[in-house]
């Protein structure tokens, strides 16, 4: 495999870069197993799942809560 340097990357274009970024991307989700989810994390999605189990009227579509965060911008 061809390594590409700092120099390289920097040499490329945005649209270049942003490309490789998603192939480098797409490269890691094809493993998922491959990435450990560190234990704070699975115990913070625990925390949370468990609220929206108690109670899922507590929570709002992305839409919204996207709406209201850029009128305010």
């Amino acid at each position: 495999m061809a390594r590409l340097s700092l120099d390289d990357i920097q040499r490329l274009s945005i649209l270049e870069r942003v490309q490789l970024a998603e192939q480098i991307w797409d490269s890691i989700v094809e493993t998922p197993d491959a990435l450990p989810i560190p234990e704070t994390q699975i115990h913070e999605l625990d925390r949370r799942l468990k609220l929206h189990d108690e109670d899922p009227e507590a929570t709002q579509p992305w839409s919204t809560i996207r709406s209201r965060l850029t009128e305010s911008e």
